[in-house]
Parts: structure tokens; C-alpha cells; sequence
């Protein structure tokens, strides 16, 4: 382990389990954002609810369950 990867790894361990949570909930925001970014810039402008359904199916791109019923809802979603 690299004396950066035991830095990490030191200031992670000492947070506390709402920290964490915290941390992992701000990374899943930034992760959408970048998401919404990308798909605006490939497919133009759009809906503010079908943006956020073609951000859950980029999402869920390996759950073929998750994507059929996303797919399905956004079949329902002006553009």
C-alpha cells in the first residue's frame, strides 16, 4: 500500500457512520450530475424528469430488470 492509500485509508477509518453515509451520499450526487452532464451533451436538451430517468437507466445498466422498468416509465415521459 502506498503511503497515499494509508493516508486515505487512515482518514476514512476515523470517520464516523453518519460521515460516511454523508460522503457516499455526496458521491452519488456528483456521479448523477456528471451523468446529466454527459447525456445532455449526446442527446441535446431535455425534460428535467427524463433527464433524471436516462441518469437511472445509465445507473442501473447492468440490471436488466431495473432498465426494462425505467425504459417502460420513460416510454410515459415527454420530452
Amino acid at each position: 500500500m502506498s503511503t497515499i492509500e494509508a493516508e486515505y485509508q487512515s482518514r476514512m477509518d476515523a470517520l464516523s457512520g453518519t460521515e460516511r453515509v454523508a460522503r457516499s451520499m455526496a458521491m452519488l450526487k456528483w456521479t448523477r450530475e456528471m451523468l446529466a452532464r454527459q447525456i445532455i451533451a449526446q442527446e441535446g436538451p431535455m425534460s428535467d424528469e427524463r433527464l433524471r430517468w436516462k441518469v437511472a437507466l445509465r445507473l442501473y445498466a447492468s440490471d436488466e430488470a431495473a432498465c426494462r422498468l425505467i425504459e417502460s416509465r420513460l416510454a410515459h415521459v415527454p420530452d
